[in-house]
């Protein structure tokens, strides 16, 4: 396999070996996808039906839920499949596939995050100036700025991934194709090119994480000067759990992409992986909204 159009498919890395723990899970996947889907499809239920739900955060709430179901129908559907069918393949053309639309998916999310801690900043830090800082039109603008710029990395990565010829095989250490683990199957140093463009997404990423940390200190100091003991008890338990949420992203996103060639455990690489790519997308929205 001198390159990557002689591979016609890839072998992904099962959760279990035996039968019984590949049928568990398939369950507890199809568990959380369940969850996903509920809980994403009743916001979007609610905030398309609600008039008045018609408001800059519930309109950003509705672009994330259906990103967050984008994001875990790109990646689990695969994995569960490969596990009830008792295979670990994935053809080439899935592969492409499937690594654009989950960097779109998740980089997508990742700026409406960073957005949104803007629109919560706004809405109780500066109240009297929210309608015309967070106007339909600048809410639109905004959405479509971070749906365009998760197109732009998901399509400049995977191009460049795609580009790289391939010698090392086509077993992916990995349940879905990630980029760290296609980088191994490279036999060009061009793969460097790709590391670059990893270290300045994750400054990008790092950027937005600042931001979104500074809005989240300006809130918490505006409602230490809530009177009602019980209205900064809510802010305060709102505005933790999001930050843990994101948190939680952004370091096992890190460690995914980033960890040293030292650390090479498959089960740490899955364990981490689902933290960053499938749980937050069943959690996300009751620690959001």
């Amino acid at each position: 396999m001198s390159n990557g159009s002689s591979i016609t498919q890839f072998l992904l890395l099962p959760f279990a070996d035996t039968r019984e723990l590949q049928l568990w899970h398939f369950w507890l996947f199809l568990s959380i996808s369940r969850a996903a889907l509920m809980d994403n499809g009743l916001i979007i239920t609610s905030t398309t039906c609600d008039q008045h739900l018609h408001t800059p955060m519930y309109f950003f709430l509705l672009n994330f839920s259906l990103l967050d179901l984008g994001c875990i129908s790109t990646t689990v559907p695969t994995s569960m499949a490969n596990s009830l069918w008792d295979t670990k393949d994935i053809s080439y053309t899935g592969w492409v596939a499937q690594l654009f639309f989950f960097l779109f998916f998740i980089s997508a999310e990742y700026f409406l995050l960073t957005i949104m801690s803007y629109d919560r900043y706004v809405a109780i830090c500066k109240p009297l100036h929210y309608g015309t800082l967070l106007g339909s039109r600048a809410c639109v603008h905004m959405a479509a700025a971070a749906c365009g710029t998760g197109f732009l990395t998901a399509l400049l990565h995977t191009a460049n991934t795609f580009s790289l010829p391939l010698c090392q095989g086509n077993v992916v250490e990995q349940f879905f194709c990630e980029i760290p683990h296609i980088l191994k199957l490279s036999c060009s140093h061009s793969y460097l090119r790709e590391v670059g463009l990893l270290l300045l997404r994750f400054c990008l990423a790092l950027g937005c994480f600042v931001f979104f940390v500074g809005c989240y200190v300006q809130i918490f100091m505006a409602v230490l000067r809530i009177p009602s003991e019980q209205g900064r008890y809510k802010a305060f338990s709102t505005g933790l759990s999001h930050l843990a949420v994101v948190s939680i992203f952004v370091t096992t996103g890190t460690f995914a992409y980033l960890k040293p060639r030292s650390i090479s455990s498959p089960f740490l690489g899955l364990v981490v992986s689902v933290l960053y790519s499938v749980v937050p997308s069943a959690v996300n929205p009751s620690s959001i909204a």
